[in-house]
């Protein structure tokens, strides 16, 4: 019997297989040879891409130090003196360390990070000398990057430090940046030394000495702000990365517009809040073996509430709970409010193609007890942007310069985390008139609040919006176009309003039955919103002492409570600002 092979044929399995084809011929398949595996080429992950929502910074960075750190000899053929540092400056948590460490590994330098309070001794001299080693191992370590993290700790202005270590210190760093460029103008050849770049951080750049802030020294200045909406995207993408999740793309972009004014730190504890809810979720689960820890949408809100946003940390911000329906008439307020703050959020697409310019102001003037504070919170919550409610009065100071300092501080907070609404509630203590040559100790609030609103530096982002019961006292220059550009009369309500608002107060409380609503709306004719509801506490308080264990408020607590009602509104205080609004001459919208 003869026996050949046949290795062209493809066997059905890895091994051998034998077979009677015929006659005295038996044919053996061979398994081919294994094919070596295929190699997928590794690509190589920029270590940018690990930072979200810096894409301009980090371009302007690569262009100032990384053909610095790998080509120095094109600066020294051309003439021309590299880099010596950056300063990245910023609120706390925009990632500016983060930044600086992602720049070293994706140059390929080595990386001397220092914090500042680190290089504080208390012997004489022994800061200095930790400084220089710094830059000796630096120069050591060629091509290198130094990362100074909170410099301003170790290089304040040298006239506030006057001539102890904090100057000398100031000093050596100069000369140390300095002695870069002298290396290389000795020598004249590209050395070691111009291999070295100094990046700092700060969230004080102002508290730095001016003699660093030059070219020379520090380059350039490069501001790591709040991240708008497409920047905390992108960041909720870059730590959604690892982790599992059922949110849809959609849904993270409805998660980034909700969360004004948070900065990467802020959005990493929204994560890490989010996931520990999706991991307790899981563990309370009956059946765990067919599923695993997921992070869902609802996990993601949840968080967001929980976490306060860094870039209003040190001013009041109030989260509002107060919707639309929970405000008894003033219909047409609630429609131009709607108009000046939400449209231009959620339809400034048609505002740019128009050309028309949002609203930079509203404000609201009428009777006290009206809503207009109750108004402003509903317009926030509606919109589901921050609210710094300030109070007229707080911001007034004694000492000289803090008053304007205050009010520079707020807009500054609330253009980084913008969009956003400032509430001056009782504004008349701020922006009384200058009328008559009369002289105020707080004039300079009002002249800041005027160029705040409408000066050099445009208002984007940010709605102001204004509530006071005495219009006549403030400045014509803060009702003009451009600053306060709707001025909404909030007056009482009207019967159909009074209505409505018994309504939304009895809905909360236990009440008779038989309650007419028709006749106690009759019966509070000239009362305000307030009175209103001061009217249904009184009621119940009435019910309690007859009856304590009473089961509901009756009727005729209601409207004896009615009966008895002071009303703070009288027809004089109505024309009084029907008067203003004929005489004023102010676009009363």
């Amino acid at each position: 019997m003869r026996t050949f092979s046949v290795s062209s044929v493809t066997p059905v399995n890895a091994r051998a297989t034998a077979w009677n084809v015929g006659w005295d011929t038996k044919v053996i398949l061979e398994s081919p040879p294994p094919s070596p595996p295929k190699i997928k080429p590794v690509q190589k992950i920029s270590p940018y891409t690990l930072v979200g929502g810096l894409d301009k910074q980090i371009q302007e960075i690569r262009d100032l130090i990384e053909l610095p750190l790998s080509r120095p000899d094109l600066y020294h053929q051309f003439g021309l003196k590299p880099p010596r540092g950056i300063l990245l400056h910023g609120p706390p948590g925009t990632g500016k360390t983060h930044l600086a460490r992602v720049i070293a590994d994706a140059s390929g330098a080595s990386l001397i990070t220092v914090s500042g309070p680190e290089l504080s001794s208390a012997l004489h001299g022994e800061t200095e000398s930790k400084l220089r080693a710094v830059f000796e191992e630096a120069r050591a370590l060629s091509p290198s990057i130094v990362v100074l993290d909170e410099v301003d700790a170790i290089c304040p202005k040298r006239e506030d430090s006057g001539a102890g270590v904090e100057a000398r210190v100031v000093t050596t760093l100069l000369t140390l940046m300095d002695g870069m460029d002298l290396a290389r103008e000795l020598t004249g050849e590209t050395s070691s030394l111009l291999r070295v770049v100094v990046v700092a951080t700060t969230n004080r750049p102002n508290a730095i000495d001016p003699a660093l802030r030059r070219p020379g020294r520090f380059d350039r200045e490069i501001e790591i702000g709040v991240p708008d909406v497409r920047a905390r995207l992108s960041i909720l993408n870059v730590l959604l990365t690892k982790i599992p999740h059922s949110i849809l793309p959609d849904e993270l972009q409805n998660v980034a517009m909700r969360s004004h004014g948070h900065v990467g730190a802020d959005l990493a504890a929204v994560v890490r809040e989010a996931g520990s809810r999706a991991i307790k979720r899981w563990t309370l689960q009956g059946d765990q073996s067919n599923s695993a820890p997921c992070l869902t949408y609802v996990d993601l809100l949840d968080s967001i509430s929980s976490i306060r946003p860094s870039a209003l940390r040190e001013l009041f911000v109030e989260s509002p709970s107060v919707r639309w329906s929970d405000i008894g008439g003033q219909t047409l307020v609630k429609q131009k409010l709607k108009e000046s703050v939400e449209w231009p959020l959620l339809h400034w697409q048609s505002f740019a193609r128009l050309g028309v310019t949002p609203p930079k102001g509203v404000l609201l003037y009428g009777p006290p007890g009206c809503s207009k504070t109750l108004t402003a919170k509903a317009l926030a919550t509606e919109s589901g942007i921050n609210f710094i409610s300030v109070k007229g009065p707080e911001l007034l100071n004694k000492y000289v310069g803090e008053s304007e300092r205050a009010v520079r501080d707020i807009f500054r907070k609330a253009r980084g985390a913008a969009p956003s609404i400032i509430f001056f509630d009782e504004i008349d203590a701020l922006a009384t008139s200058r009328s008559d040559g009369e002289t105020s100790s707080h004039q300079g609030v009002l002249t800041t609040l005027l160029t705040e609103m409408d000066g050099i530096q445009d208002l984007v982002g940010v709605i102001v919006v204004a509530a006071t019961n005495r219009p006549d006292v403030l400045d014509p220059a803060m009702m003009r176009p451009g600053r306060l550009d709707r001025i909404l009369y909030v007056g009482p309500p009207d019967l159909e309003s009074r209505r409505e608002i018994l309504r939304i107060r009895t809905s909360k409380m236990a009440v008779d039955p038989d309650l007419s609503i028709e006749d106690l709306a009759w019966m509070t004719e000239g009362c305000s919103g307030a009175e209103i509801a001061a009217m249904c506490q009184e009621a119940a308080l009435r019910t309690m002492k007859q009856d304590i264990e009473s089961s509901f408020v009756s009727q005729d607590d209601f409207v004896y409570a009615a009966k008895n009602i002071r009303r703070q509104i009288t027809r004089t205080m109505i024309s009084k600002f029907e008067k203003w609004r004929d005489s004023s001459g102010v676009p009363v919208v």
